[in-house]
């Protein structure tokens, strides 16, 4: 396992996390709560443009 793949799953443990923020705040700081929505909705988003890019990465033609 190299270490491009340690940091695609880091994306998702940043999105729960920020998920979780999101709901602990919701009752009582609404803006922050958005933010912490977008953060995860970010997160989810870089995991799966990570995976697609390491896996076109690992799949080129080497060139020699």
């Amino acid at each position: 396992m190299n270490i491009f793949k340690i940091f695609q799953y880091a994306y998702l443990v940043f999105a729960v996390l920020f998920l979780y923020d999101a709901i602990s705040k919701w009752n009582n700081d609404r803006m922050g709560a958005y933010i912490s929505l977008g953060f995860a909705g970010l997160g989810v988003f870089m995991f799966f443009f990570r995976k697609r890019f390491n896996k076109k990465f690992n799949n080129r033609d080497p060139k020699q």
